[in-house]
């Protein structure tokens, strides 16, 4: 009578096994296409930001003596051309012309009239007071300064005065010269080029427009991905009860763990961002700006902090993305599949001691929830100190004006990583549950979940 109560009953739980793994395991693909979504999205965003920080690098800028040569030329070259003198200016030159001439007629008649030796000499300052009146030149000097006025401010003096200064200008120029104009030249073109853009303006609007659209793809495709854990979390409220398909649902949620944890060390989880958004100065009562100029730039996964750390030829840096890996990769999937190993082996394979200790008592050695911490202070950290130093940059004195710009930030990694430390404890709070029953014998249990 036993069995053929039973044999339904198990049939029935098979059933409802079936229908779970179904129903999770749409759950689970949607959750993976999404993670996958997010790694891609969140890598052409690197890269593009990348690309953006490289073109718009200080070095290219600020710090380009090309640069600063040809906004500077630019000021000169437009103040030499637009050259014009105002009657107040005439005046003072006419001034200062005139003292030069006044000046250069008593050298010379101091000369002339000093005592002479030669009888050269002599006869040159004979001549000289016989037929030079002093008075009279002294008297033409005005004449002769207003005249020089004029024929320099003619238009042929004016257009061959400009000549002359843009000439040394060129001259001063070629002399000038960083190396960078070239480089910069070139990656310009190359970006350009990637872009489908032609000129600075157009590079900068698709950027913005790209990254706008990303930034809203990413939290999307991280949400769905949150989603998907969710409604699991859900079923095993539902369902928590069943023990029958308690094995099924513990077995499916790793994979939903695993899932985040791929993801969540994959995608881009810290971004630092620091920029001049605008400097402006006066110079010749012309405006010299400089306009999103990024100081630094730097993205990184936790498996990208891992890489970097791992190619340092420094000993210790080798050691700490060692650890990193083994602590925070390694460690948390060998705690994952020691979990599916108890819940799911025959009992001796599931109460053997390395299954045990890696499902139960290795967790003490898990430190992805130390790295939660850790990147949640060093974001804290570098965002403190960037906020201060770029401060100190800000400033507006009249000529000279700067504006800098903080724009660093957590990435939808960080949730993503932050969800699977947070669901693994979870899944090991419910194994701990269920793993108690499960000590009894397993006749007992069919007995007690057999329908009446």
């Amino acid at each position: 009578m036993t069995n053929h109560i039973q044999q339904p009953a198990k049939k029935k739980t098979t059933v409802a096994n079936i229908l779970l793994i179904a129903s999770l395991g749409i759950l689970l693909c949607g959750e993976s296409y999404f993670g996958y979504r997010l790694h891609t999205i969140s890598a052409e965003q690197e890269q593009i930001k990348e690309d953006y920080s490289v073109v718009n690098s200080i070095t290219f800028g600020i710090f380009s003596v090309d640069q600063w040569r040809e906004k500077i030329s630019a000021v000169v070259g437009q103040q030499v051309n637009g050259f014009s003198m105002t009657a107040k200016q005439k005046v003072a030159l006419q001034a200062q012309v005139t003292d030069q001439l006044n000046g250069l007629i008593n050298k010379t008649v101091a000369q002339i009239n000093k005592p002479q030796k030669s009888l050269g000499g002599k006869l040159k300052k004979l001549a000289f007071n016989s037929f030079v009146d002093e008075d009279e030149l002294y008297a033409l000097v005005p004449v002769f300064s207003k005249t020089i006025i004029t024929k320099i401010n003619s238009p042929a003096s004016k257009k061959r005065l400009k000549r002359i200064a843009n000439s040394k200008m060129d001259q001063l120029e070629d002399q000038t010269y960083d190396k960078t104009e070239i480089a910069k030249n070139a990656m310009t073109r190359q970006m350009f080029a990637k872009y489908q853009v032609s000129n600075a303006a157009d590079f900068d609007k698709s950027i913005k427009s790209h990254l706008s659209a990303i930034h809203t793809l990413t939290y999307n495709y991280a949400y769905a991905m949150l989603g998907c854990v969710l409604v699991a979390l859900v079923l095993w409220l539902i369902l928590r009860k069943k023990t029958r398909l308690q094995t099924t649902l513990f077995i499916m949620s790793l994979l939903f763990a695993i899932v985040l944890l791929g993801s969540g060390i994959t995608t881009t989880i810290i971004e630092v961002d620091a920029r001049i958004t605008t400097l402006n100065f006066k110079l010749l009562d012309e405006n010299i700006a400089f306009t999103n100029q990024v100081l630094f730039f730097q993205s990184k996964s936790i498996l990208g902090i891992i890489e970097t750390l791992m190619k340092q030829p420094k000993p210790d840096s080798i050691l700490v993305g060692a650890l990193l890996m083994l602590f925070v990769i390694i460690l948390p999937v060998l705690r994952l599949l020691g979990k599916g190993m108890h819940v799911w082996g025959s009992d001796r394979f599931a109460e053997n001691k390395v299954v045990r200790y890696l499902a139960f008592e290795s967790g003490k050695w898990d430190m992805a929830d130390v790295m939660v911490v850790g990147v949640a202070m060093t974001y804290i950290g570098l965002n403190g100190i960037l906020k201060s130093q770029l401060s100190n940059l800000n400033m507006d004195t009249g000529p000279l004006k700067t504006v800098t710009e903080n724009n660093s930030s957590l990435q939808p990694g960080y949730l993503i990583f932050v969800a699977y430390v947070i669901f693994a404890m979870i899944l090991s709070y419910i194994l701990k549950r269920i793993a108690k029953p499960q000590e009894k014998d397993p006749q007992v249990l069919d007995e007690e979940n057999v329908p009446t």
